[in-house]
């Protein structure tokens, strides 16, 4: 049974793991004072008048002490390492501690923490881990480094609030009373300098809760191994670890930067295991929306599952180990499956098993393997289905609400999906469509300038946002994800399409890769000049200074918004069939008109063209491209339809495969569920394009019915420029979509 004391140690996470197996011989092989006969580390503290301790008295009262904290008067923590009470606290220890008392390691110091003359808890102090991946990361110590400052950690290797004690909040409060004076005393007594302390916590059992309460540090957990002769014997129960950072110089003291936090793995499951899952699959109840679409029997959806696991295997190169295989493969599966939430929890509850949450959640934020091979893998793989050397590399940022402060990058900024500013995450995100399909391809978390303040230092390093991050606009972001997709040589393209938020910042479409026309939308005030006004200096009136900013002349054409252009009666709208929706086919209404931008009532730049769509429910959307003036207009018209294939995987993303359903904080899980995202959408994409029953083309005007599979070929559009009266009786132009026959069963296209 659990001692009396357990139920208050299990509400506060008072006790913890004692790191435990060093032998004495450890201490002499890093250059540290020996255990035995040294007279340092044998020493035993001198009693300073503060530190007084009352007589022990004949008998011990054991009666409950209960109530709040402020109830019992200011609590003292004294040293009792060589007094009379020191039997008493290995009794203690020893009969109450679920770790029970042995003789501790290194210097050593023990406390009694006392409300006036009675004791209510027991601490000690003494020496850390030897080796401790998560710690030596954090702290970024090499070999040599850690052999000489060692001496200068002390682990917390035991902790007990005593049976008879049940006061909320003394865990947290003794604790800090005992770190204010254990530097002080280490030094005293040990001539050394305490940079660090350690502890862990086992998690079978407590919660840590007073180590977060004292301002402690979690950094990972241990690898669940233990000392065992010359080596280590694996028994599985892994340990939280916690630090807690006594002086803030303590790398410029070691010379050393922190390093990223290592994988602790644990030993690979079972290949029964993995076929396991692979059996579930057959089973597994899939988003409605993906088998609906294609209309697949019960064989198919077996064939499907087979075909999930060949084209997963594709990216088996990315993983460290052979249980990532499984994990990879369950999160995959849970993106596109009809389950209710999709974040790694219900995933593993799904498709694993309860003891699988924990390992589920640390191969998305810690665990050792290369996302971003495999998302260089999957955009390989997709540009050999989609690539043409007329297609578009697309641009567009997508938001996501949080609520709380902890995620990385969460703000109070413009949230797109609910239209207002509101407490949200951000992401810039670059995708590429053509006739032959669309998909995603990259993405980066936005961080908002905030996040770099040194007030948020610690959320940083908690979120394992890299240490050489700095500060950038969207624009710098979107313009960096496209020079590294222009760079693969993957996608060729002709066109680059960018969203308002990308279109309406000149500096930004000044700075696209030249060697490409922009096909961007802008927002309804966007000031234009049908023509290009004389510009100079004003007329001087004969009084003041004489001006010296250059102005639109008197008598010359004035900017307008292109709203504004729209009403006008020179534009002529040219009906054209954009899509065929499951209700038929989606029509809208363009026109075009070469135009100048403006900036500060100024014309900027060379002539371009507005292009106008006007959507069924009466919306326009506009568009501007540094296109030729040569260019036909069905082009772009077809520019226009590959604008908005991202926008339909966005759409996809957050209705079907859980895109914004992630309850991920750190900056590598947010990365690496995106990636698994821009799998799901590419693996539904090889499926459509495998099972095609229906042809169908883009539904990007944002009907519901309208389901998308590629990117629709146009046939040239006759007509002139599209800016001609058009009768009633004129019949809208097409756009063709080529069907596609159902591939074979199994097979990976």
């Amino acid at each position: 049974m659990l001692p009396n004391n357990r139920a208050i140690d299990r509400g506060y996470g008072v006790a913890h793991c004692a790191f435990v197996g060093l032998k004495a011989a450890f201490s002499a092989a890093v250059g540290l004072c020996p255990v035995i006969n040294d007279p340092i580390a044998t020493m035993q503290p001198t009693q300073q008048p503060s530190d007084t301790l009352p007589p022990i008295p004949v008998v011990i009262n054991t009666e409950t002490m209960s109530g709040a904290l402020n109830k019992f008067g200011p609590a003292t923590v004294k040293p009792v390492s060589g007094s009379e009470w020191e039997p008493l606290w290995n009794q203690w220890v020893s009969r109450h501690h679920y770790l029970g008392y042995r003789q501790l390691l290194g210097h050593r110091l023990k406390y009694l923490a006392f409300f006036q003359d009675r004791p209510v808890a027991a601490m000690s102090w003494s020496a850390p881990a030897l080796k401790l991946a998560v710690r030596d990361c954090f702290i970024g110590w090499s070999p040599n480094q850690r052999k000489r400052h060692l001496h200068q950690l002390a682990a917390n290797s035991r902790f007990l609030i005593l049976p008879w004690v049940q006061i909320p909040n003394l865990a947290s409060h003794v604790l800090a009373l005992n770190i204010a004076r254990l530097p002080a005393d280490w030094l005293h007594h040990f001539n050394h300098r305490l940079l660090i302390l350690e502890t862990f916590v086992d998690r079978r059992y407590f919660a840590g809760t007073c180590y977060k309460a004292a301002n402690w540090l979690h950094v990972g957990h241990t690898q669940g191994s233990t000392k065992q002769g010359k080596g280590y014997r694996y028994h599985g129960n892994t340990k939280e670890v916690y630090l807690y950072v006594l002086a803030p110089d303590f790398r410029q003291i070691i010379d050393c930067r922190q390093q990223p936090a290592p994988i602790l793995d644990r030993p690979p499951l079972t290949q029964t295991k993995v076929e396991a899952l692979v059996m579930l699959l057959e089973h597994c109840r899939w988003h409605p929306q993906l088998t609906a679409d294609l209309n697949l029997d019960t064989d198919d959806i077996e064939a499907m599952a087979k075909e999930l696991v060949s084209f997963h295997q594709c990216f088996h190169d990315a993983y460290g180990r052979i249980e990532h295989h499984r994990l990879g493969l369950a999160y995959l599966s849970g993106l596109m499956s009809n389950a209710e939430a999709k974040s790694a929890e219900p995933i593993a509850l799904e498709f694993l098993d309860k003891k699988s949450v924990r390992s589920l959640q640390m191969f998305m934020k810690t665990f050792r393997w290369d996302h971003e091979a495999m998302l260089q893998t999957h955009q390989k793989m997709l540009a050999e289905l989609i690539a043409t050397p007329d297609g578009m590399i697309t641009i567009d940022p997508s938001d996501f609400p949080k609520k709380g402060k902890e995620s990385a990058g969460v703000a109070r900024q413009y949230c797109g999906a609910l239209g207002k500013v509101e407490n949200c995450q951000s992401g810039v995100f670059i995708g590429y469509s053509s006739d032959k399909g669309y998909g995603l391809l990259s993405g980066r978390l936005y961080m908002p300038k905030s996040w770099f303040s040194p007030e948020q230092e610690e959320r940083r390093r908690f979120n394992l946002v890299p240490e050489n991050l700095v500060f950038e606009t969207k624009q710098q972001i979107a313009l960096r994800l496209i020079d590294e997709i222009v760079a693969t040589g993957y996608y060729p393209c002709q066109w680059i399409g960018a969203d308002a938020a990308f279109g309406s910042d000149i500096e930004f479409l000044n700075a696209l890769p030249k060697d490409r026309f922009y096909f961007a939308a802008i927002k309804s005030d966007t000031q234009i000049f049908t023509k290009k006004p004389k510009v100079g200096l004003p007329p001087y009136k004969g009084r003041g200074r004489r001006s010296t900013k250059l102005k639109v002349l008197p008598g010359q054409p004035k900017p307008r918004s292109v709203a504004e252009i729209a009403k006008s009666d020179r534009v002529s709208w040219k009906p054209v069939v954009v899509a065929e929706g499951a209700k038929g086919p989606i029509i809208a209404k363009v026109a075009r008109i070469r135009i100048y931008l403006s900036r500060d009532g100024l014309p900027v730049g060379d002539q371009q063209w507005l292009f106008l769509r006007k959507n069924e429910d009466g919306e326009i959307k506009y568009a501007i491209s540094n296109a030729p003036k040569d260019i036909s207009f069905a082009e772009l018209v077809k520019a226009s339809t590959m604008r908005w294939p991202i926008e339909q995987c966005f759409q996809e993303g957050k209705s079907q495969v859980g895109m914004g359903w992630y309850e991920h904080r750190s900056w590598p899980a947010w990365h690496r569920h995106m990636t698994f995202v821009f799998l799901a959408l590419h693996y539904m994409l090889r499926m459509r394009l495998c099972y095609k029953k229906n042809a169908v083309a883009d539904g990007s005007l944002g009907s519901q019915n309208a389901f998308v599979s590629t990117s629709p070929q146009i046939s040239e559009i006759r007509g002139g420029d599209g800016n001609r009266s058009i009768s009633p009786a004129t019949q809208p132009d097409r756009l063709h979509v080529a069907p596609k026959e159902k591939g074979q069963a199994g097979q990976i296209l």
